[in-house]
Parts: structure tokens; C-alpha cells; sequence
């Protein structure tokens, strides 16, 4: 293959879209959606969604790492490990961003599956979490971000990842990949099939396997495919067609804003379709074929004005929140997880508590107003 960005491109987004794709529709098959396994958990007692989501994880702990032990990707060179452990980000921004996803009924990936399933609400929550991205990345939103939340972090001396943290106080780092990576790993796919409904409903595990699978796909592409050690043009290392410049794995809030850029500058040749971009559209593609394949595709709308607005917070907060925690449940929940990055298991956290605080909140309101 031609090391030349320009030739590598096509091959990076392509293989994006298809492994998004496959996502896409393996989601809509098996209602795989961070939001409902927290709603299962907590108002049901049914962590089998959960379950789902931990085998998710788990697996792309264990594939991600392997890769990187292999020497084929870079872990390291992604946005999640890095030095700069921007704490306040990753809990305020966790927070409101489960707030917005149960408010706007499903998290990133979720409303683009949705939106392949013919859901209008979903287009709404798209729309107004891309434009909060966007204010997030490079507006006013941006300001109050940087100036202010990012300003309480640690600065640490090797990167926040558990393995670079457990290295510090002995062994090499490459040991301790190996160790958190079987432990979590396995631990969380072990207690995932510990459950024996779990284990007789195959969806259970296709969902958490196959998502788990795409996401390490989806570092292979970015980190593999698209790696040049030395770009012609620049001379310096690049991950092609990413809009961080940075290895990337499947996230669903900033491109969501890229996307709406992109719309919107169709004739500006300096845009072209990124990682991000590909991987949206492959997304919402895969969900709509599988709900025309299935019969099971209907339009839905809002029920009353109340509904618009709710999901119309809900959007703006998933668009600040997950900007500023750096991911949303797949992009720091399973993405930025499997890295081993402190900062992803602390957005993880927060995330659960703000879904579950909000659906405690919709609760009393109900109990009150009945």
C-alpha cells in the first residue's frame, strides 16, 4: 500500500464506515444502549444489558492490548492516556453527559442507530449535541472549558494509564499491560456470563461481543492503517484522516460536530471526510439497513412540546458533556476503557451516576405529578 495520505485515506474511512456499519446494525438487532443498561439496573434489577456493555469492554480490553503488546498499534499515541489528568473534566463532563443521554433517550451511538430506525427525536438530539460539540471544541463553550475546567488537573509524570501508574512503583510497564489487561479484562467478561439468562440469549453476547470486536478494529484501522511513521509532506509522524491528529477508535460526540461541519462546508475542498465522519454515517447506514431488512423501521416524533425540550437539553449536555469529559459510554466507556486510561474509568463512573441521578429525578416528578 502507498505510503502517501492522500492513497491511504479511502482505505481508513472505508474501513470505518464498515466496521461502523456493522456496529450499526449489530446495535439496532440486540438493543445494544448504555442508557437502557443503566434504566435496566436501576429501575428493574436487570443488569443484563449491563452484562452486555462489561463484555463489550472487557473484550476490547483484552483485543486493544493485545494488539499493542503485538507492537501492530501504539496505545500511547490515542488522546485517553496521555499526562494530563484533567479530573474536574471527566467528572463534570461525565456527569451532564449521562444527564443528556437520558434525557435525549440513548447516548451518541444510540441516536444514530435510532435515527437509522426512522426516529425523528433522534435527528433533534443529533443536530443540538453537534452544535454543543462544536461550541464545546471552538466556541464559547470552549472558552468555559479550557479556562476553567481544564485548569484542575494533574499533571503527571507518566501517562494516566493504570499500567503507567502501576509501573511507577516497580516492574516494567509491558508486565503490568499484561496484568490489568487479564485481570479487568477477564473479570469483566467473566461476571457478564456468570448470569445463566445472559448466557441463553445469544443477542446478550453478540451485542457485547461484536461491539467490543469493532472497536478493536476500529484502533487497528486508525493505528495501523492509517499510520505513517513520516509524512511526506510535513515529515513528522500522522494518523491519517483524523481530525485530532491522533490515533482514533469510535466515539460519537465530536464527530458528530465534524459531521455537521462538513455538511456545512461541502464546497470547501480543505474539508474532506475524516474517521469521525465515516464512522457516523457508517453507523446510522448499518441501523437503517437492518431495520428495513427487519421490518421493524417506523418513523417516531415527539409526543408533546415538553418531549422536544427535554431532548433538546438532552443534546446540548451530551454535546458540552461529552466534549469536555473527552468521550461519551463508547467513545471514553469502551474506547478510551480499553486503553487503561484513569481519566476513562472516571468518565465511566461519572456518566452512570448522571444517568442514574436523572432517572431518579423523572421518577419523582412522575410520582408527584401522579
Amino acid at each position: 500500500m502507498d505510503q502517501s495520505p492522500a492513497l491511504l485515506a479511502p482505505y481508513v474511512v472505508w474501513s470505518a464506515f464498515a466496521l461502523a456499519f456493522v456496529f450499526g446494525a449489530i446495535g439496532n438487532k440486540t438493543n445494544f444502549c448504555t442508557m437502557g443498561a443503566v434504566s435496566d439496573w436501576l429501575n428493574m434489577s436487570d443488569l443484563n444489558r449491563m452484562r452486555m456493555w462489561l463484555l463489550a469492554i472487557g473484550v476490547a480490553i483484552l483485543g486493544a492490548n493485545g494488539l499493542h503488546l503485538a507492537g501492530v498499534i501504539d496505545l500511547s499515541k490515542s488522546i485517553y492516556p496521555g499526562p494530563n489528568f484533567t479530573w474536574l473534566s471527566y467528572i463534570v463532563g461525565g456527569f451532564l453527559f449521562g444527564v443528556g443521554m437520558t434525557l435525549g433517550s440513548g447516548c451518541g451511538s444510540k441516536t444514530l442507530i435510532r435515527i437509522g430506525a426512522g426516529n425523528l427525536k433522534s435527528v433533534v438530539v443529533f443536530v443540538f449535541a453537534g452544535i454543543a460539540a462544536y461550541m464545546t471544541l471552538r466556541g464559547i463553550l470552549g472558552a468555559f472549558r479550557v479556562g476553567v475546567l481544564e485548569k484542575a488537573a494533574i499533571n503527571l509524570s507518566t501517562g494516566q494509564d493504570l499500567p503507567s501508574l502501576a509501573a511507577g512503583l516497580g516492574g516494567s510497564k509491558q508486565t503490568w499491560i499484561v496484568v490489568f489487561s487479564i485481570v479487568l479484562g477477564l473479570s469483566f467478561i467473566v461476571f457478564a456470563y456468570a448470569s445463566r439468562e445472559f448466557r441463553r440469549n445469544f443477542d446478550y453476547t453478540l451485542g457485547g461481543a461484536v461491539t467490543g470486536l469493532v472497536v478493536v478494529g476500529s484502533w487497528y484501522v486508525s493505528g495501523r492503517i492509517g499510520y505513517l511513521a513520516e509524512d511526506p509532506n510535513t515529515l513528522q509522524e500522522a494518523f491519517v484522516a483524523t481530525n485530532t491528529g491522533r490515533m482514533e477508535a469510535f466515539s460519537f460526540v465530536a464527530p458528530l460536530a465534524w459531521s455537521l461541519e462538513y455538511l456545512m462546508f461541502w464546497t470547501d475542498k480543505s474539508k474532506i471526510i475524516t474517521y469521525g465522519i465515516a464512522s457516523t454515517a457508517g453507523v446510522i447506514a448499518g441501523s437503517a439497513v437492518y431495520a428495513l431488512a427487519s421490518k421493524s423501521f417506523r418513523w417516531e416524533g415527539f409526543r408533546d412540546a415538553e418531549d422536544t425540550g427535554m431532548h433538546i437539553i438532552g443534546g446540548l449536555l451530551m454535546g458540552f458533556g461529552g466534549i469536555t469529559a473527552l468521550g461519551c459510554t463508547v467513545g471514553q466507556g469502551i474506547s478510551g476503557f480499553s486503553t487503561l486510561a484513569a481519566g476513562s474509568i472516571v468518565t465511566f463512573v461519572a456518566i452512570i451516576a448522571g444517568s442514574a441521578a436523572t432517572m431518579k429525578w423523572q421518577y419523582w416528578r412522575m410520582t408527584r405529578e401522579a
